[in-house]
């Protein structure tokens, strides 16, 4: 065997989260590893200590049958193991080899079957009975200090290991000691802080899928695997789930530095995530039998179940209280008329209570109000713009002049920030503020990894004293129950602002509903007037060819026109008032397509005949629709009047009606001057006309088409190419 090897100088690998640690390709030299071919049991892989101690000598052990190495008293066990496993049974074998007695773990990876044997160490029966008072004693733990102390203390007592410490994951990344308990003598890590590449990434995901790791003496020589490729993929073996994997040599010297000769990892995992590790280290090589281990998965378990549980019930203390601040603050928005932001200010105790924010602000349109301690007003301005752009419901920072540099002027009353704003074209923001919290955070040894002057390969840490860290601009981290609170609040202040704009357009509509029919009817009546009046001073003309008759008739008719015209705006505007509003009714009847076409064709033909201009129109046979005729008459004579105003001397204008499923669909098509592409999307908005100067047209038609189809429970559209002509189309249900 091979010494521990150097540490590979590869220039690429240039941190530690590089390192394949996965796939070292040797064990530890406590126990024996074979990957077998199932169902035939044959061996593909071994460790070389297997030929040792089943002394056969430098021989090949790849392609030989399991039961010719080990015997077959020792192929039953395996074979009652293999069965266990396929049960999901957690029951120890063990087997016998050359005397010795040996622990028997299987599992499978990447379509092979692992087998790992461990030397028994003591009676199986003892670890039992330690572990039920361990379990015992962390399940009576009532808050989580209680239970981190009891499960270092516990562990230690059921290990024997010189330290135990309970490591947890920050946000950061790095990981922080919450619980020790440690042998006298030894240095305390208590409260101190572990940089984040103490684990690389690779690393901690091995912790998530292994509860617990073990090395009983880190100071030993590696065992090779054999071959050193999988003979039936050619790929490095990949010992991810192998008790007996060799660790890193940088974690190795890592150890030594510490003071620690062997070492075991339990993990500790929320919603299948790493959240720590009860971390245990010995002077002195240690072993941990098999039974023992599993005794600590079962602690790590039910710990990992714990801290849940705890964690939760302190969540939903908190969330109990918050929601009874939020139900005042959303009474509050519900009973002001004010704008839903300011009908905040008088709950703005409330509001500070709710994050445990020392500042206020409160920002609508261009009012500011500040409660508590701010920044200035000339401050929370210039700020309000960076909490724009984020783009988010809720912005939170514990770091602001980190992340917004400018607010580095006001860090001391101001390096917390949540805040939210509502989606509206006007300024508007509520604004928490937290002051800085000047801390030490006390490391163990320098956070940052320095490496040897000259070197180019991994190097571990060598120093664990301590070493303190003053950090400045930031302030306490706003918690999950606070964030959560405030998208709450944040929700219900939307709804009731939607709400308020809802009231205020349909108070809006009822105006204008108002206006629209206070100005029709006191329009018409003088309009209909006019008209009679012009009616009578036509009778009035003499009948005869002079300049001045001539005059007063064409004057007469332009008021005809006019009045006529502005009763036909008048319809429009009270068609645009229930269409907006939503009310605009069809009286639906059966209507026969062909006949429908072919009164169409009477009253129009004629106007199409002193134009110049060919309109036909066509039907399937038997098509009937269910519509209202008024209306319909409506969309077609608006249709046919834009075809008309819009086809040249000589063009043709087709009408033409298709069955379409359950749908009849009509088309009305030209050969006229078209629309351009760049126009056609907004032909069906209010206004809109397709020539400028164009005195005769509303811009209301095609609008006002759109509407009545829609009341139908249809769709119309337009298709059409400058200066080749237009196609108009719409269905409509057919009738059953």
């Amino acid at each position: 065997m091979k010494p521990l090897p150097a540490i590979s100088a590869d220039p690429l690998r240039d941190d530690c989260a590089s390192e394949p640690i996965h796939i070292p390709g040797t064990i530890q030299p406590h126990g024996l590893l074979l990957t077998l071919s199932e169902p035939t049991l044959v061996v593909l892989q071994a460790s070389t200590n297997l030929n040792t101690e089943l002394a056969l000598g430098p021989v090949a052990l790849s392609g030989q049958a399991l039961g010719s190495l080990i015997g077959a008293d020792a192929l039953a066990q395996i074979r009652l193991a293999l069965a266990d496993l396929d049960a999901d049974e957690d029951e120890l074998h063990q087997v016998t080899l050359n005397g010795n007695l040996y622990d028997a773990v299987l599992h499978r990876h990447q379509g092979l079957l692992f087998l790992e044997l461990e030397r028994s160490v003591i009676p199986r029966h003892t670890a039992a009975l330690q572990v039920a008072r361990t379990l015992r004693r962390l399940q009576a733990a009532k808050t989580l200090d209680a239970l981190y102390q009891t499960c270092v203390s516990e562990i230690r007592a059921l290990t024997g290991y010189d330290r135990v410490t309970l490591y947890r994951f920050e946000q950061e990344g790095h990981g922080k000691v919450i619980g020790e308990a440690l042998s006298d003598g030894m240095q305390p890590y208590l409260g101190l802080c572990f940089p984040a590449s103490d684990i690389p990434p690779q690393a901690r995901e091995l912790y998530r899928l292994n509860w617990v790791r073990v090395i009983p003496d880190a100071t030993y020589v590696p065992v090779p695997i054999l071959p050193a490729m999988r003979p039936d993929t050619g790929a490095a073996l990949d010992l991810s789930f192998a008790v007996l994997r060799s660790v890193s040599p940088v974690h190795c010297v890592y150890l030594k530095n510490m003071g620690i000769r062997s070492s075991m990892s339990i993990s500790l995992l929320k919603d299948d995530q790493l959240w720590g590790l009860i971390t245990c280290g010995h002077r002195e090589p240690l072993r941990v039998p098999h039974e023992l281990r599993t005794a600590c998965i079962s602690v790590g378990q039910l710990l990992s179940m714990q801290i849940t549980l705890l964690q939760d019930k302190e969540a939903r203390r908190h969330e109990h209280e918050k929601t009874a601040m939020i139900d005042a603050l959303v009474s509050a928005m519900a009973a002001d008329t004010l704008d839903v932001m300011e009908s905040l200010l008088p709950y703005a105790q409330t509001l500070l209570n709710l994050t445990g924010a020392t500042g206020l602000a409160i920002l609508v349109e261009e009012r500011l109000h500040t409660v508590g301690v701010c920044p200035s007003d000339e401050h929370i301005r210039a700020l309000y713009p960076w909490v724009q752009q984020q783009g988010k419901g809720v912005v939170h920072s514990h770091q602001l002049s980190a992340d917004f540099p400018p607010a580095e002027a006001y860090q001391s009353i101001a390096s917390g920030l949540l805040a939210f704003r509502l989606p509206k074209p006007v300024n508007n923001a509520v604004m928490w503020f937290r002051p800085e919290v000047k801390t030490t955070v006390q490391w163990s040894g320098e956070p940052v990894k320095q490496r040897e002057v000259g070197a180019t390969a991994l190097t571990p840490r060598l120093s664990f004293e301590l070493w303190k860290q003053q950090v400045d601009g930031k302030a306490l981290q706003w918690s999950a129950s606070e964030l959560h609170a405030v998208a709450n609040l944040r929700r219900n202040a939307l709804e009731h602002d939607l709400a308020r704009q809802v009231q205020r357009e349909h108070a809006a509509v009822r105006a204008r509903d108002e206006m629209v029919a206070v100005v029709s009817h006191d329009l018409r009546s003088p309009l209909t007037i006019l008209l009679m009046q012009c009616g009578m001073m036509r009778k009035m003309v003499p009948a005869d060819d002079t300049k001045a008759t001539l005059r007063l008739n064409n004057a007469i008719e332009t008021m005809q026109t006019a009045t006529s015209r502005m009763n036909t705006l008048l319809e429009d505007l009270i068609d645009i008032s229930r269409i907006e509003a939503g009310r605009y009714r069809v009286a639906l009847q059966t209507l026969d397509v062909t006949s429908t076409l072919e009164q169409l064709g009477l009253m129009w033909h004629p106007l199409a005949s002193a134009k110049g201009v060919n309109l036909t129109w066509s039907s399937q046979p038997g098509l009937s629709i269910q519509a209202d005729p008024e209306r319909l008459f409506q969309v077609f004579s608006n249709l046919l009047g834009n075809a008309l105003k819009f086809t040249h001397l000589g063009g043709a204008i087709e009408v033409m009606a298709l069955a379409a499923g359950d749908e009849v669909l009509f088309r009305v098509c030209d050969n006229g001057s078209g629309i351009g592409a760049a126009q056609l999307p907004y032909i069906f908005e209010r206004y809109w006309t397709s020539r400028e100067g164009n005195p005769t047209g509303s811009g209301l038609g095609l609008y006002i088409s759109h509407g009545i189809i829609e009341a139908h429970g249809g769709t119309l559209w337009a298709e059409s190419v400058e200066g080749q002509g237009s196609v108009f189309s719409f269905r409509v249900a057919a009738a059953r």
